[in-house]
């Protein structure tokens, strides 16, 4: 719904939200996109609200996760379970915000793994992230969650970008 550039109003927004703290930016929007999402016929088959994780050393570093509360909302909004622990990140790495696509890709590829159960298979995950960039990210974190069997991914993000 949103389109993130360079000195932009979203990229303000995503800022506040991301190093600010300002996490009411996550639950307005997660309120917003959840009135838009009721019209997806696919949003019904979700079974579980899914965020890109932080590694515990970046979490610390920030003390949140910034689509921690856009999860919740969704969630609250929708209907459906919001689940922080299936998907971890196993390796800690420097922000990918100023690495070109490439790198971002050779870097996501290792970074992810789920922890699941019996419980977990069969189930419909929407993966949810901040900014898509390259889709490395998000494509790293949908490929750990496939180890799941039977399961299917669909993704949202508040905003993405073409740089």
């Amino acid at each position: 719904m949103l389109y993130f550039h360079h000195k932009g109003i979203v990229q303000n927004l995503i800022h506040n939200l991301k190093y600010k703290n300002h996490q009411e930016v996550g639950s307005l929007l997660g309120k917003w996109y959840a009135k838009d999402l009721e019209t997806v016929s696919q949003i019904k088959t979700v079974s579980e609200i899914i965020p890109v994780p932080l590694h515990k050393k970046r979490l610390e570093e920030r003390g949140y996760n910034q689509v921690t509360t856009f999860c919740e909302a969704l969630s609250n909004e929708l209907k459906i379970p919001h689940n922080p622990k299936l998907l971890y990140r196993s390796r800690y790495s420097k922000t990918q915000t100023k690495k070109d696509k490439e790198n971002r890709k050779d870097i996501a590829n290792s970074l992810f793994d789920v922890n699941f159960t019996e419980a977990d298979h069969n189930k419909h995950f929407l993966l949810v992230d901040d900014v898509m960039t390259s889709g490395a990210t998000l494509e790293a974190c949908a490929k750990a969650l496939l180890k799941i069997p039977n399961c299917k991914v669909s993704i949202v993000t508040i905003a993405y970008t073409l740089s």
